[in-house]
């Protein structure tokens, strides 16, 4: 499949030439309002040219319709809520989901050859086993609150600022103020009182809400974003909300999700929500992605390529061969695409077989969007085998404390989020 990135080349080649021009006293100005305006126009064109006909009868955007086109599945895992032993999954679930994104976030997107450097410099392992020991910026600030020194080894004192972090509490947040039956409507005026900032296509839906857009419509409205991983690493909290009722996680997390994504970008925040409330009920993390798989249309393009991850899966022996073969499977797709981080968040939890450092190290290693799948890799095992199931180096350097960029909600207490999240479970079922 061509992407088109050639278009990329010849719009640098044009900047450089207009450059020169001008420099050279040559009148730019004309030919470029010409080049603009049939920019403009190819544009708008795009944006109007929205899937139809057969793609969307297999990939619809309503929850009707989405559910309409499931395959059969358990639907929900329990009779009602099971407590035994709750309380140590959701602790498991948060810490690795906190551990794994701490892990990930200074080599964010980074190239595997670059993540190995730095593991020689700090005279780690690689695929890395404990937290980065150093970073070449470790004074760059993330989100306006924490250094990049913050996220190393010996300097952390708590879980430090991150969005896939930040969008789980803010899930939290919506559950407890508006109710398990919150609106997307309701999402949208979450967003509005604690999100300072975003980015792709949740910053596109937030400025689209800041200028009255209606929520119904401020993931389309001008944003080419839409199928990007933004909505899947929100997947978290309608899991740990409706654990073992992976079609009630889905149900949630689809009304997330519609604020600023369509189709697939919606799909893969049901998904992996179906998955984390799935593996709150079985023993092996691929159990949980195979149910979640029950919970998306059957055609739509992420179930297709979570169906070739799952057949790929099992014969991966390598974690190199593994990221080797999602580059060939979709070559040419944005390393922040929600589809193909979804098959590395796969491979990492077959590869590490219920180890969690060689789950999450692993899924780190193997690169693109590293800091969201490795979360959701840690999330999905840390509800299968729990707390105790994790290293205590992985969560005791977070002195039970989490830092977000909510508007007046910079402190979290982790065992408090947990307990939080119990009792949103509980008002679920």
């Amino acid at each position: 499949m061509s992407y088109y990135h050639e278009l990329r080349q010849v719009f640098d080649d044009l900047a450089l030439w207009v450059a020169l021009r001008h420099e050279q006293g040559v009148a730019v100005a004309p030919v470029m309002r010409r080049f603009e305006k049939e920019l403009k126009k190819a544009q708008a064109a795009m944006h109007k040219a929205a899937p139809t006909g057969k793609l969307l009868k297999k990939e619809p955007n309503d929850l009707a319709s989405i559910k309409a086109l499931r395959p059969e599945g358990p639907r929900r895992l329990w009779a009602k809520l099971n407590m035994v032993g709750l309380a140590e999954r959701m602790k498991g679930a948060w810490l690795g989901r906190a551990a794994a994104c701490t892990l990930g976030a200074p080599v964010e997107n980074w190239s595997i050859a670059n993540m190995e450097r730095l593991a020689a410099r700090c005279k780690m392992k690689f695929p890395p086993t404990d937290y980065w020991k150093q970073h070449p910026w470790p004074d760059e600030v993330r989100y306006n609150v924490s250094a990049m020194s913050d996220y190393l080894k010996g300097n952390m004192t708590c879980v430090p600022v991150d969005d896939d972090l930040t969008y789980t509490l803010l899930g939290l947040l919506i559950l407890e103020e508006y109710g398990p039956a919150f609106t997307v409507k309701d999402v949208g005026r979450a967003w509005l009182k604690y999100l300072p900032m975003a980015c792709t296509a949740e910053h596109v839906a937030l400025e689209n809400l800041r200028a009255g857009v209606p929520a119904s419509r401020a993931g389309e409205k001008n944003n080419p974003f839409q199928e990007w991983i933004g909505a899947d690493i929100r997947s978290d909290p309608w899991g740990y909300a409706a654990p073992g009722w992976p079609e009630k996680a889905a149900e949630l997390a689809y009304r997330d999700a519609y604020l600023s994504h369509r189709q697939n970008g919606v799909y893969g925040e049901m998904y992996f929500s179906a998955a984390i409330a799935a593996a709150f009920a079985v023993k092996d993390p691929v159990d949980a992605l195979e149910i979640a798989l029950t919970e998306i249309p059957k055609e739509c393009r992420l179930a297709r390529d979570v169906r070739w991850a799952l057949a790929v899966g099992p014969k991966l022996k390598d974690w190199r061969k593994a990221r080797a073969a999602v580059d060939e499977h979709f070559k040419g797709m944005s390393s922040v695409h929600t589809n193909n981080n979804a098959c590395l968040t796969i491979f990492g939890l077959f590869l590490g077989k219920c180890d969690f450092t060689a789950t999450i190290g692993m899924t780190v290693a193997m690169g693109l969007d590293n800091d969201c799948t490795a979360a959701t890799a840690g999330s999905i095992l840390g509800a299968v085998i729990g707390a105790h199931g994790i290293p205590e180096h992985w969560w005791k350097p977070f002195r039970n404390r989490t830092r977000t960029y909510l508007n007046g909600k910079p402190w979290f207490s982790n065992m408090d989020i947990v307990a939080r999240f119990v009792a949103v479970a509980r008002r679920v079922w």
